[in-house]
């Protein structure tokens, strides 16, 4: 791995489980468990944000390894009347400390919109939790040639102004990436994220924007994490399907084991 600036923020690797998983599951993040030992740790944060109906297992699960446990998605609102969704609180009472906020499935699948999902994060940040805030183009968007003009807009549109680089996170998900096993060049990567970060210091100051963690996210394996990895304003990735299984996972938190 290249050498880290001061202003380098530490790496984090998150598994994103999506609609997978069950108690079974969870042997899975035991495993991984066993191999993230003192050095790797020092080097890299990992997360793992299973359904929620796995939250809580997960987190009891996850107890004395150092793994985080997050959720994929929670409500712009506290409490109330608003049958099926889970509150930032919620997650939080269940041992979450982060939470997946506008993933391309979510903009996609419940047409989520930039002001919902900076509503999301807001909420999620004043309840404690970490918002990883997702951007990313369509397969369309790209060949138009509007990777950084989209990347741009909903960055702007989905982030709390006043969030700090420790509340935040941005995930760079190109949407024709996910689950196809095609990934960008490291040239098309390292542009985008080196955007994302200008973005953020013109937004939350030149410190904090420094500050922020950006991952990559996309058909990201073991056979391909060290490339990704070390491209310059990557601090980590958000794993689809590679995070499933503990000897997939811990091969790409691996990429960091020599700091």
């Amino acid at each position: 791995m290249p050498p880290k600036s001061i202003l380098t923020p530490k790496p984090l690797v998150a598994g994103n489980w999506k609609m997978n998983g069950t108690r079974a599951s969870l042997h899975e993040i035991t495993v991984m468990g066993l191999s993230y030992d003192a050095d790797l740790r020092r080097n890299v944060d990992l997360l793992i944000c299973p359904p929620s109906t796995l939250l809580y297992p997960a987190a009891t699960t996850a107890l004395g390894t150092a793994i985080a446990i997050g959720a994929q998605d929670s409500s712009p609102k506290i409490s109330g009347a608003h049958t099926g969704d889970v509150s930032p609180n919620m997650v939080l009472d269940s041992g979450g400390s982060m939470v997946i906020l506008g993933h391309s499935e979510r903009r996609t699948d419940h047409l989520e919109k930039d002001a919902l999902i900076e509503q999301k994060a807001s909420s999620a940040i004043a309840t404690g939790l970490v918002a990883i805030v997702c951007v990313g183009e369509t397969s369309s968007e790209r060949q138009a040639g509007r990777t950084l003009a989209v990347v741009r807009r909903q960055l702007r549109g989905s982030i709390p102004r006043n969030a700090t680089a420790l509340q935040l996170v941005i995930a760079y998900e190109p949407v024709w990436a996910i689950g196809t096993g095609l990934t960008p060049t490291a040239t098309d990567v390292a542009e985008v994220h080196l955007t994302i970060r200008n973005d953020l210091k013109k937004i939350m100051g030149k410190q904090q924007g420094e500050m922020v963690r950006i991952l990559y996210g996309g058909s990201v394996k073991p056979n391909n994490a060290k490339e990704l990895l070390s491209i310059d304003n990557v601090n980590g990735a958000l794993v689809g399907g590679a995070s499933l299984k503990a000897i997939d996972f811990m091969a790409i938190a691996e990429t960091y084991r020599s700091g």
